[in-house]
């Protein structure tokens, strides 16, 4: 399954100008450009010009932004034994969640429910899988919406989030499934509880961000705008390129790709 991009690059330029503060005016003034021209880029024209010279006002990578523009860039398809992702319709988006297991086990973990738990007990079922435990990354409506039907033996969630029936962990807790190992990592900013869960003993290590970060893009930094581009920083970026990095919305993409291509993260360049 190879899902579109979650955002385009008019989303990243409203995230980034919402997510600084900055009113148009302000914007249009500092990147010297005409407020017309900015309000042109934010409704979809692909000025590449303008993009330029608002990226660095945005402290965005103008030239990630411009591909974005120009659809130059998606991420290589990811294929890896023990991870599946399930895209479910919620209202007029799609959201993502997961299963994780243990080949030689066959004990699974699932991350977030999406619009509806059914595919991924389907696929237990046919895969053969046991399910222990579901981990939430965050408690948005979109990402708990069927907790009861996938009926998980446990249910996990920071304790910075606390949600009704689910069990709270400190973040830096782990877990063992089978001889794979999941560890908790704040990624707080979009939501107050945001976590990134990252699963080695796979053939590549995965990390489950939730909606911290998407392919060429990010959260919209709600709680906090700057500790979701910081958490981001420590937590995800900070893993190996090869790691997978597996979104709440949009397709899965890597460590090193996203570093290569994501424009809210210029010094990687």
């Amino acid at each position: 399954m190879i899902l579109p991009l979650e955002d385009l690059f008019n989303d990243v330029i409203s995230k980034a100008q919402r997510g600084l503060g900055l009113s148009t005016n302000a914007l249009a003034d500092t990147a010297g450009v005409n407020a017309s021209a900015v309000e042109a880029v934010k409704n979809g024209a692909t000025d590449t010009a303008t993009l330029l010279k608002l990226a660095p006002v945005l402290s965005l990578h103008g030239p990630a932004l411009a591909a974005m523009a120009d659809h130059a860039w998606a991420p290589q398809p990811v294929s890896l034994e023990g991870l599946a992702q399930f895209n479910t319709t919620w209202h007029d988006m799609t959201v993502n969640a997961y299963l994780v297991w243990d080949p030689a086990t066959r004990e699974a973990a699932a991350f977030d429910t999406g619009a509806t738990a059914d595919a991924m007990l389907d696929s237990l079922s046919e895969l053969g899988l046991t399910l222990r435990h579901l981990f939430l990354t965050h408690t948005h409506a979109d990402h708990v919406a069927d907790i009861p039907t996938l009926a998980a033996p446990a249910v996990w969630v920071s304790e910075n989030e606390a949600f009704t029936g689910a069990q709270l962990f400190v973040p830096g807790t782990t877990w063992q499934l089978g001889g794979l190992t999941i560890q908790a990592r704040s990624t707080w900013g979009h939501s107050k509880g945001g976590t990134t869960y990252v699963v080695r003993g796979l053939a590549k290590p995965v990390a489950v961000v939730g909606d911290a970060l998407f392919a060429s893009s990010m959260g919209g930094g709600q709680v906090s705008y700057a500790d979701a581009l910081a958490t981001n920083r420590k937590e995800i970026f900070t893993l190996p390129d090869d790691t997978i990095i597996a979104p709440g919305h949009g397709p899965l993409t890597t460590v090193g790709e996203e570093k290569a291509h994501n424009p809210f993260y210029p010094e990687f360049k």
